[in-house]
């Protein structure tokens, strides 16, 4: 699943090729994709057309983009990847619609197009006058986002206070830190030298500082390298992001540690992959 990197790049070429977009008309192709109005794909589509998409921002791994009609709000777009879902950027008629396209939106002579090979992506309109939140409820549970002055090692600390979970585990609860995924979880404890099963609770304040300045810092690594695509993660223009290639320890398992040579070791830590270095994360 595309992650808090990902989707950043993901907003910045929206908001960077797509811009200001006026939708002459919007095409569903799957009406489960669409979340709000619940399966209704024909008044999503009615929403939407006429509209104008305005600038993208992002929340966790949701993409939202305020509407407007003729200079009036017109509500937002909401928009969640999840496994496999990403837009197209293409001139009309340039390619012909794929079997995975599951929303067109229209423009005079371009249309972004919603492909999703395993159809999890989901898309809401949220009405005018409406908070998002009320509409997409999980934007609801995410926690501070992770480069803002919110997220830091005293929050984590009394987040985490007396918690027995593995930390791992913490890092992956988006009520703790939106955005933050498998891949990126693995990434940041490793940078720090702790451990995936620890209990988040038994960490020191200093482990816990180290461990949101990797985050941050790692976050920001993959941002500028296009995201991670060890699977199915590409921009709009369809290319492969690059973090992967350099990866210390995700999806490396039985490897070398590039740090020490120690091979990196793969556990399941509730339902998931977890891969670390056990000379490296000794959780001093």
């Amino acid at each position: 699943m595309p992650e808090l990197p990902e989707v950043e790049v993901v907003r910045r070429a929206l908001q960077h090729s797509v811009g200001p977009f006026l939708i002459h008309h919007a095409e569903v192709l799957l009406a489960r994709t669409v979340a709000f109005p619940v399966g209704d794909g024909a008044a999503f589509a009615a929403a939407l057309t006429g509209t104008r998409l305005t600038p993208w921002r992002r929340r966790g791994k949701y993409l939202l983009s305020q509407l407007s009609r003729q200079g009036q709000p017109a509500g937002q777009l909401g928009v969640h990847l999840r496994m496999t879902g990403r837009f197209r950027w293409l001139d009309r008629e340039e390619f012909p619609v794929c079997p995975h396209t599951r929303v067109r939106l229209l423009g005079e002579r371009k249309e972004l197009r919603f492909v999703d090979t395993r159809s999890f992506g989901r898309m809401w309109w949220v009405p005018p006058g409406t908070v998002a939140s009320q509409v997409i409820t999980g934007l609801q549970r995410l926690g501070p986002e992770p480069f803002t002055p919110a997220f830091d090692g005293t929050y984590l600390e009394k987040r985490l206070r007396g918690s027995g979970r593995p930390i791992k585990t913490a890092l992956l609860d988006q009520s703790v830190v939106a955005g933050v995924g498998n891949i990126y979880a693995d990434e940041c404890l490793f940078l720090a030298g702790i451990p995936p099963h620890v209990p988040g609770g038994s960490l020191s304040q200093g482990q816990l500082h180290r461990l949101c300045e990797q985050l941050v810092q790692v976050l920001a690594r993959s941002v500028r390298q296009g995201g991670t695509s060890f699977r199915d993660f590409r921009d709009l223009q369809g290319v492969n992001g690059n973090y992967g290639q350099e990866a210390w320890v995700y999806g490396r398992p039985d490897a070398p540690c590039r740090r020490c040579g120690t091979p990196i070791q793969r556990q399941v830590l509730s339902g998931r992959s977890s891969h670390w270095c056990p000379h490296c994360q000794q959780g001093q």
